[in-house]
């Protein structure tokens, strides 16, 4: 009769999950109080780590880089001041046998190369701003309903709420979803073009990953192949001044399914049309009014979700790595807005 008991508990354990995987449920967060400087990272913790587990234990899973090496001329973001290595002369230590090297770093770290936002790089008004009267910093919000004088009350201030050091290690699931195969047939996709939440859907489906579904704590990460165009040294300046992204109800989307981090294989989240950045074109369609990067404003003032821009994807994308254990870690930069980081993903090629 015990025995009869465990196996009927098992089997309607097994239907609940089941089901889980089929429709949305309302994320619930791991901590025992939702921790409003985590965002979503709330939801990572012990059942994030133990899906992981299953992927790394896997005997042919891989490991794969997803960052670009950082360099003095790789594309430089128009929204940052440019990074510059220098590189120190090999010098010796008197008395000594030791001989060492070293380098030293100028520009904002935090916006160049592969890097992560924090919550607090973005805030937003009520209403737009004009650009004429005084800029009104005291009336921007930022998530969790905190204002101006919360997270930085001072033009030097470093950001005292949502800097990057309160990101905890990334370490959770991962779904691949490669838009270059399903919506460019293989090329890589326009300047512009958005990826809808019904193509997140689509793409599940297409990648055998309907039942599974996205799940609280995961990682997305989106192959847009937009990242053909990062060339060092980068000579034409295209890859920064356009690119494919997100949709608004796309990111909303992500918000509700419980998404700790989304990246990208392009330069903004959002998409960008052709001309946008100087004024000769409008945003992609679906864009609020007065929000022409609606997915930085959703991700960061709104869901909680952090986001990593500059995302190299490809390998994974060529491999079919559709789920990963993925691992990224911020550097803990008091008060700063943002942060280079190296993500890595841990799992088995040719998945469907």
């Amino acid at each position: 009769m015990v025995r009869l008991k465990m196996v009927s508990s098992l089997v309607i354990a097994l239907a609940l999950s089941a089901a889980c995987t089929t429709q949305r449920a309302t994320p619930v967060a791991e901590q025992a109080a939702f921790d409003p400087e985590k965002g979503n990272a709330n939801y990572i913790g012990p059942s994030t780590w133990a899906r992981c587990a299953a992927l790394m234990s896997d005997a042919s899973a891989q490991i794969y880089e997803l960052s670009h090496e950082r360099s003095n001329t790789m594309p430089a973001s128009p929204f940052g001041v440019p990074l510059e290595y220098s590189f120190r002369p090999t010098v010796g230590l008197p008395g000594t046998r030791h001989a060492f090297n070293g380098e030293q770093l100028t520009g904002e770290t935090g916006a160049q190369g592969t890097q992560m936002d924090a919550l607090g790089h973005f805030g937003f008004f009520e209403e737009a701003w004009n650009g004429e009267d005084p800029f009104p910093q005291d009336d921007v919000q930022y998530y969790g309903g905190l204002t101006q004088e919360d997270v930085k009350p001072s033009p030097d201030s470093p950001l005292l709420k949502l800097g990057v050091e309160n990101v905890p290690p990334i370490i959770t699931t991962a779904i691949l979803l490669d838009a270059k195969s399903y919506l460019g047939s293989g090329i890589a996709l326009a300047p512009g073009q958005t990826i809808t939440s019904a193509d997140i859907d689509g793409m599940l489906a297409a990648q055998g990953l309907a039942d599974r579904g996205i799940q609280a704590g995961d990682v997305v990460y989106l192959y847009t192949g937009w990242s053909e165009n990062w060339n060092d040294p980068n000579t034409d300046q295209t890859y920064y001044t356009m690119g494919p992204g997100l949709s608004y109800d796309a990111a909303q989307r992500l918000g509700q399914d419980g998404v700790s981090l989304v990246a990208l294989d392009n330069p903004f989240t959002d998409p960008v049309n052709d001309g946008q950045l100087m004024g000769q074109a409008g945003p992609a369609a679906g864009v609020p009014s007065g929000l022409p990067f609606a997915v930085h404003h959703e991700n960061l003032t709104q869901s909680g979700i952090l986001q990593i821009q500059n995302a190299n994807l490809k390998t994974l994308a060529a491999d079919k790595v559709w789920q990963s254990c993925t691992m990224i870690l911020p550097l803990r930069i008091r008060g700063g807005s943002g942060s280079p980081v190296r993500p890595v993903a841990i799992g088995v090629p040719g998945q469907n």
